[in-house]
This record gives C-alpha cells, sequence and structure tokens, in this order.
C-alpha cells in the first residue's frame, strides 16, 4: 500500500497536480492550508482537511482513513503540534490508529513514537528548517513502513524504515 502525503502548500495548484502524477499511490493525502476550495482540480483526488489559512467548510478538521493501517490525518493548529506531539498521540489512539499525519509547522519530520508513526511531510511551498521544499511517500506493509522524502522537483532526498514492532 502507497499513501502520498503533503501539506502546507499555500496556493499552489500546478505542483499539487504534478506531484499526483508523478506517484501512483492509494491514497493521496493533504494535511491542510492548501488555501484552495474543496471542488479545486488540483486537490482532485486527494483526502484534504482544515488547516489555519483554509476557509473551506466542506475540508473536515481531521480524517481517519484505513490503508492497511489506521492513519489519522490532520492540520495540527488545533493539537500544538509545534509544541508538543502529545495530544496528536492521544487522538491516534482515541482513533485506533498507528499513523499519523499532520503538517501546520512546515518542518519536515518523521518519528516512531510508542509504536505510532509521526509524518510531518514539510512544506510544498514554504519549508522551515531546510532549504528542500518537501513530500512524502508512505509505503506499507505487514512488518514495516518506509518513509521515502522528495523534493518539489522530483527528487528523493532521502528514506527510512521503521519496523512496525
Amino acid at each position: 500500500m502507497k499513501v502520498l502525503i503533503c501539506s502546507d502548500s499555500h496556493g499552489l495548484t500546478d505542483e499539487l497536480i504534478q506531484v499526483k502524477q508523478r506517484h501512483e499511490a492509494d491514497f493521496y493525502i493533504h494535511c491542510g492550508d492548501s488555501e484552495l476550495t474543496a471542488d479545486h482540480k488540483a486537490l482532485e483526488g486527494y483526502e484534504v482537511v482544515s488547516g489555519n489559512c483554509d476557509f473551506e467548510p466542506n475540508f473536515p478538521n481531521q480524517l481517519v482513513l484505513n490503508a492497511k493501517d489506521r492513519i489519522f490525518v490532520t492540520h495540527g493548529h488545533l493539537y500544538n503540534v509545534k509544541s508538543s506531539l502529545l495530544s496528536l498521540q492521544y487522538q491516534a489512539q482515541e482513533h485506533d490508529a498507528n499513523i499519523i499525519c499532520y503538517g501546520h509547522s512546515h518542518i519536515l519530520g518523521i518519528e516512531k513514537i510508542n509504536n505510532l508513526l509521526f509524518i510531518n511531510p514539510g512544506s510544498l511551498r514554504l519549508p522551515r528548517m531546510r532549504k528542500e521544499k518537501t513530500y512524502v511517500l508512505l509505503h506499507i506493509s505487514e512488518e514495516k513502513w518506509q518513509v521515502e522524502v522528495f523534493e518539489l522537483t522530483g527528487e528523493k532526498i532521502f528514506d527510512q524504515v521503521f519496523s512496525k514492532n
């Protein structure tokens, strides 16, 4: 199972389409701050949550997706992700999710905490703490998670593998 994850595109449209066309995936996730409408062509096929810069009433604040594993998706501004991931951990546990996708900070981050995989794909438009504009491709298998990080241009920056145990 493959899941493409991006966030904080802040008005970009062609880039969202290009990223989706570049990678075949089972799910396409946008973690908020697209600043687009729900019916915008650039978001076609994406599962989208609302960010603090989104004013589209049809975007939910959070989603739970079933993709071999349960994925909790939110932007992060409602859970104080710039301070701690503890609120996200609690939310994931309440929803029986073991993968958490979020944005808001514009800082690429991938870590496993208490058998939960936290993924912040960074920002497609305004990255912080690095110069690359990033997104993530997550491969889910029975025994592991493989996370590939790509630059907006399509160049792979690095990948990381996590055991599910």
